[in-house]
């Protein structure tokens, strides 16, 4: 894409109007008049569809995705060959299009339901009420309606919530982020989330462990390098809209972190490109879903590919979903171990920060199937 300046201009709802511009060395910037874009007033207030919405030219997923489930049960009971057979799956998932879903994950049913369930105390909120939680400028928390605040076309038909998580100290982080933003109200909300994030990261370093002995590096190696990250979880909150066949819930993309790991409620809607091709995944009760990122794309030298992947939405149905994105420690340095570049005889990608990464995707560019690619030569071409 080298330098050169994408623009979008559209008509919003009246009074409004939204101008986007940016390039791969200048930040976005947004103009906007009036009070702004609101997603909620789109749904209630505005006739017809309204094109800031619209995706031209949706090609229709045909086929669903037939793979094998990764049985954690003999990982976590320290069968070899149980743990060798999970492995072996997760190798070839990953080599082809960076997609598979974990079973008898050890994950409390409950603590699923809980945060699928609480998920509705924010976003059933009047606009104002939510608006109190605004994601700010270059900020990867907060509250978010369509990502209205960072694009002004193909926007997504949904609403977010992402807060941060880790476990560099003894705070309940995610609890405090919801008494600091939304009250006291919000406590037990915020317990349910703090509990459903522990557990998101203790699946999260069996993963890392598992992915490690898929290629055949020491099994402690990706765990020991993200003890101490940081971490987002976002629900995702996608309304039903009266023209599914015009739209997406979430655009085709890359995730930029290193592994997702993703709950979607029974109504379904995500579908992942492999093959030449979008196939859907059907919901699988039980079954968590992880996503390979652009980072543990870069971790493996590019051995494991980062998933692309959308979701659509419904007509009749509103859908939830919850996603846990890992991430290093913003300032390490992302690099894989010395034997995945000695087998491939080069490296993929050259040394980079997720802080880095993560303020490009940002401020810079709208992920999607080349993020890390033309990250690099972004880094490159302003010697970071």
């Amino acid at each position: 894409m080298g330098m050169d300046i994408y623009k979008y201009h559209v008509s919003a709802p009246p009074n409004i109007h939204l101008c986007l511009s940016f390039s791969m060395d200048s930040p976005l910037k947004f103009q906007e008049q009036s009070k702004g874009f609101l997603f909620d007033s789109v749904l209630h207030k505005q006739a017809g569809f309204p094109k800031e919405f619209l995706w031209p030219d949706l090609v229709r997923a045909q086929q669903e995705l037939s793979e094998p489930l990764v049985d954690l049960e003999g990982f976590f009971k320290g069968d070899e060959e149980a743990t060798k057979q999970a492995a072996n799956i997760i190798k070839d998932a990953c080599s082809r299009h960076g997609f598979f879903q974990v079973i008898n994950h050890g994950v409390d049913p409950n603590f699923i339901r809980d945060a699928e369930d609480y998920m509705d105390r924010f976003f059933r909120l009047p606009v104002s009420e939510k608006l109190k939680a605004r994601r700010m400028p270059g900020s990867l928390c907060g509250y978010s309606g369509a990502h209205a605040d960072r694009y002004a076309s193909k926007l997504p038909w949904k609403e977010t919530l992402s807060f941060r998580y880790h476990e560099n100290s003894s705070d309940l982080v995610v609890l405090d982020f919801f008494k600091s933003t939304l009250g006291n109200d919000f406590e037990q909300t915020g317990m349910v989330y703090q509990k459903y994030c522990e557990a998101m990261m203790d699946l999260s370093f069996a993963i890392l462990e598992l992915l490690a002995i898929s290629l055949g590096v020491d099994r402690k190696l990706y765990r020991k390098f993200f003890e101490d990250g940081f971490s987002i979880l976002r629900c995702n909150f996608y309304p039903p809209c009266q023209e599914p066949g015009n739209t997406l819930g979430t655009g085709p993309h890359c995730d930029s972190n290193s592994i997702t790991i993703l709950h979607q409620d029974q109504v379904g809607g995500l579908e992942i490109f492999t093959n030449n091709v979008w196939q859907t995944i059907p919901p699988l009760q039980g079954a968590l879903i992880i996503n390979i990122g652009d980072t543990f794309t870069a971790l493996s030298n590019g051995k494991y590919k980062s998933c692309l992947h959308r979701a659509m939405v419904n007509k009749h149905e509103q859908r939830k979903s919850l996603a846990f994105f890992l991430s290093p420690r913003e300032d390490k340095v992302v690099r894989p171990p010395q034997e995945l570049v000695c087998s491939e005889g080069t490296r993929m990608y050259p040394d980079f920060t997720w802080l880095n990464l993560s303020r490009f995707v940002q401020n810079h560019y709208r992920a999607d199937d080349n993020t890390l690619q033309n990250f690099t030569n972004w880094s490159q071409s302003v010697n970071l």
